[in-house]
């Protein structure tokens, strides 16, 4: 019998892509309103609270994130309300409190097996061009650096790409990068279904996960 699958919480699935060179957005995992409050602190104002865990997965639509967080007192109620929204299907919670990184544009990066060719690599145009525009991009894996750059070229959006709304352009070499970053995390893991990667939010032209799903079976 094939076992069910197991996806991972956003702060586990952050971690193993940092560890591969995927830029993560700094973070705090911690269990208690005063333990949220000393890590807004220590990461700095404003930040995003969310509740974490293995069986939570749609954050935004059960209304467990809290966005520019600025003080220490809002984000202790934040903590506090987010604890208390926790269901018993749940399990084992935390709040993630993490640096809150914005950008007007956005990319997705994701990985999922297919059975007849394997492990494939997408890149797309996320936020709110996304449903828009539907432009994606597809590799095979394992990719090398020139596959990469191939995909960040393959985008039709490449206006997008360059100087946007007087922000720099989108660094493709730091693209590339965490293109490549992905794709080594999903060789490096056991029994792997997918990697979501969104959004990966463009800052001063390069782009930093502020968000990631990782499903294993």
């Amino acid at each position: 019998m094939t076992p069910p699958p197991t996806t991972w919480s956003e702060h586990e699935s952050k971690r193993l892509l940092a560890q591969h060179g995927v830029a993560v957005a700094a973070e705090r995992l911690v269990a208690s309103g005063d333990e949220a409050g000393a890590a807004a602190d220590e990461l700095g104002y404003p930040v995003v609270a969310k509740l974490c865990g293995r069986a939570i997965a749609h954050k935004t639509e059960r209304g467990l994130v809290r966005l520019a967080l600025g003080d220490r007192s809002a984000v202790e109620a934040a903590a506090a309300d987010l604890l208390a929204a926790a269901e018993p299907d749940d399990g084992d919670v935390g709040v993630l409190i993490a640096e809150m990184v914005s950008g007007r544009r956005e990319l997705i990066v994701g990985v999922a097996i297919d059975e007849q060719f394997g492990p494939s690599l997408m890149l797309g145009i996320g936020g709110i061009f996304a449903e828009a525009l539907a432009d994606v991009t597809f590799r095979l894996l394992p990719i090398s650096e020139s596959d990469a750059m191939s995909m960040i070229d393959d985008l039709t959006t490449q206006a997008l790409l360059g100087v946007f709304r007087g922000e720099v352009a989108v660094d493709r070499r730091a693209v590339a990068t965490a293109l490549l970053a992905v794709a080594s995390a999903a060789g490096a893991v056991e029994g792997l279904e997918s990697i979501d990667v969104n959004p990966l939010i463009v800052v001063d032209g390069r782009p930093v996960a502020v968000d990631a799903l990782v499903v294993t079976r």
